[in-house]
Parts: structure tokens; sequence; C-alpha cells
């Protein structure tokens, strides 16, 4: 049974194509029969974690963001790839490949849809306990990431301060504030 509120996809296409992302747009028809055009960023799944260091420090990366022209401070993510067994899978190549870090044990902390409306981004949030620096980082060609530490409480403050930009990084730290925490 579908939803009374369900649009009803008449056809789809991808319009636009790059390096990311895809543009999709969908002929829909809507609960009162008018039909319409829908695009949307198709871009798929990833996972963004939150890595503490055996004595307690956050791992935090900071990376040129083009987009809006600065360097931000973000905790490590990335794309879940086709050969990625599961998110976990792709939360221990990111973490060595964005940071430098070697995984401990990890957990899930959850997963949301952060623009919904124009956009099938899900990413899946995990916190990371005893990672160990191997000093080894694998970038992309088009990623120059800096890394550092810093304790929780600096980024929290930091989200609170408009100092933590990257809302990635601001949705698992302030989940991890509220419901995270033993």
């Amino acid at each position: 049974m579908t939803d009374e509120l369900a649009w009803e996809t008449l056809d789809s296409r991808t319009s636009y194509t790059c390096e990311g992302f895809d543009v999709v747009t969908d002929t829909v028809r809507f609960p009162n029969g008018e039909e319409a055009e829908f695009d949307y960023l198709s871009e798929g799944e990833s996972v963004v974690v939150l890595p503490f260091t055996a004595e307690g420090d956050v791992v935090v990366i900071e990376e040129w963001r083009q987009a809006v022209g600065r360097v931000n401070r973000a905790l490590p993510a990335g794309s879940i790839e086709s050969d990625d067994a599961d998110p976990v899978d792709c939360v221990a190549r990111e973490l060595e490949e964005e940071a430098g870090y070697r995984l401990g044990t990890v957990e899930h902390l959850t997963t949301v849809e952060p623009a919904n409306g124009f956009a099938d981004a899900v990413f899946h949030y995990f916190v990371a306990r005893d990672c160990e620096q191997t000093g080894e980082q694998d970038l992309d060609y088009n990623e120059d990431i800096r890394v550092e530490t810093t304790t929780f409480d600096a980024l929290v403050e930091a989200a609170r301060e408009d100092a933590l930009r990257d809302g990635r990084s601001m949705q698992g730290v302030l989940y991890f504030a509220l419901f995270g925490e033993e």
C-alpha cells in the first residue's frame, strides 16, 4: 500500500553527470493528478566517522572546500563504494585514507537524510574508539587534507560558537553530545 501523499514517478533520467554526483530529473504525478518535473542531486550513501584516539582526543581534518571558498574543519567522511561489504568497511578506508589512522572499535550512531527535499544523500554516522595513527594518508587527486587532534569539548564549543561550519560534522558532534556518550 502506498501513502496517499506519494508522488508517482512516470519517468526518470540523468540530466547531468559529474564526479561526485548526478542531477536526476523525474517526471512525476502528484496525488491531485497534476504532472511536473522534479530535479534532485543523486550522490549515494556516505559515512561520517567521529574517531577517538586511545587518549580520548578526536581526530579531525581540515580541507579546502571550493564551493564555499575556505578551509573547513571536519570529521573524516566519504562515499560508500560498490566493493564495500558494509558501511564499516568504508569507515575504516576513509579514516585511513583521509587521516592516516587505523580503526579501533566502531559502532553505528545514526543515519540521516540531510537534505531530502533536493538530494538523495544518506549519511551513516559512526563513532570509532582507540584509533591509532599510521601516518599514511592515501588522498584522492583532488584532496589536500591537514590532520589534527582536538578534544571533544572543543568541538562542541566550536559548534556553539559557529566555528564548526561543516554540516556533516556538526550533525555528528551534536548527535554524539546528546545521545552518544555513556
